[in-house]
């Protein structure tokens, strides 16, 4: 039998892929955002890291892809302003031939979205004084007559439920269907009293989108790419991406019908119930956009003189409430609770970050002045890989490697 031409496999490769577009959020995205420099590039060992430490890291990931983790992923490190180290690694695709991962493969970011499009979005407007951290979401949503507040939201500390079933809101709504989601969570039990417990679940930042679309008069969509994504120059923090970014986008599960899913967002009450469109799930970006958000976010909420939000606004947003301290969550933002595994062992106590269920890890240390971004694809072909001990690993292996830190 004679091996498939490259022209056959991209035929192939066409059917069997699920692609994005039921989002015209994004049209245009990549030639209307005019993209900024990227984050300037130094050698590591010319700010003091011992690079043969560094480079530990990539056998780490080397061994999690022959152990059947993941087929590949892509670490940036930033340290100092300046991208010290950018690796591709194993492939972005093993299905249904093999793709080699690329150094601008853009990942679905998974809940990674929960602290730039649910926390970044909210601080904007609390900053412009439109809401209150302390305000009740009954103010914005009426229907909710509890005392959940926009901080609990954000904390996880709501007592709303994690995370609904997804197909039976479908058999019973049709998709998408946000409004019905939105009663949904309104006319469900409560877990807990508001901050009586911490409960991760994305159902909070769902509620949170509602309450930011309803203050500003925009979708979500627009609103991340008005003011994080068009300020910073960011082309591929989109939701959606457009025709001209997806071949550049790794596919995640296959299907049970054989096709991937490539552009369209992973998470099922994303992707079926909100449409694409979501704050817990549903960005898309490369390691250079996501550098250039981390080093904005070190630099008191500006970069390139470009400024998403105040020195302030960082400052509340990625602390840990007080009267939530024992569950270590800040505003969106991961600091201490259980499902911090990517700070490693021998990051500081004010590094911050989150993880992603696709496989996606983003990790800030404003102590080290160090970012290390891990884009995994922990979920392709099949939804069984774990990431969870390499996040650990190789947070520490690049934290062991700064031996000139401030």
């Amino acid at each position: 039998m004679k091996k498939p031409t490259k022209k056959l496999l991209t035929i192939l490769s066409a059917l069997l892929i699920l692609t994005g577009g039921f989002s015209s959020c994004n049209a245009g995205q990549a030639t209307e955002t005019s993209a900024l420099p990227h984050l300037q590039r130094a050698k590591p060992e010319t700010l003091g890291i011992n690079v043969q430490k560094l480079q530990l890291a990539d056998s780490i990931i080397y061994q999690s892809i022959a152990d059947g983790e993941i087929p590949g992923a892509v670490l940036a490190v930033v340290y100092r302003n300046k991208m010290v180290y950018l690796r591709a690694i194993g492939n972005k695709q093993v299905y249904p031939y093999i793709v080699p991962m690329a150094e601008n493969t853009i990942f679905d970011l998974a809940s990674v979205t929960k602290p730039i499009a649910g926390g970044i979005s909210a601080m904007i407007l609390v900053e412009r004084g439109k809401i209150r951290l302390t305000d009740r979401v009954g103010l914005y949503i009426p229907e909710f007559t509890d005392n959940i507040r926009i901080v609990d939201l954000l904390t996880h500390t709501s007592g709303l439920i994690s995370y609904p079933n997804v197909n039976r809101l479908r058999e019973q709504y049709g998709a998408p269907a946000q409004d019905e989601l939105i009663s949904h969570i309104i006319n469900a039990e409560r877990l807990f009293a508001p901050r009586a417990q911490f409960r991760y679940g994305c159902v909070n930042t769902i509620v949170l989108q509602r309450v930011i679309e309803t203050v500003s008069g925009q979708s979500l969509c627009d609103f991340v790419r008005e003011n994080i994504s068009e300020v910073l120059g960011l082309n591929t923090l989109v939701f959606a991406p457009s025709d001209e970014l997806l071949p550049r986008v790794a596919p995640t599960e296959r299907l049970t019908d054989g096709g991937l899913l490539r552009g369209v967002v992973h998470d099922p009450m994303a992707r079926i119930l909100q449409g694409g469109i979501s704050a817990n799930a549903g960005l898309f970006s490369d390691a250079d956009d996501l550098a250039v958000l981390s080093a904005a976010l070190l630099n008191g909420g500006a970069w390139n003189g470009n400024r998403i939000l105040s020195p302030q606004g960082v400052r509340i947003m990625t602390s840990v409430p007080q009267h939530v301290s024992e569950f270590g969550r800040a505003l969106g933002w991961d600091v201490g609770s259980a499902f911090a595994s990517n700070r490693g062992d021998l990051l500081s106590a004010s590094a911050f970050g989150h993880t992603g269920y696709t496989g996606t890890s983003l990790v800030i240390d404003p102590e080290l002045d160090l970012v290390i971004i891990l884009l995994a694809n922990r979920v392709h072909p099949y939804d069984t890989g774990s990431v969870v001990r390499l996040r650990a690993t190789v947070a520490n292996v690049v934290a062991a490697s700064i031996l000139n830190s401030k």
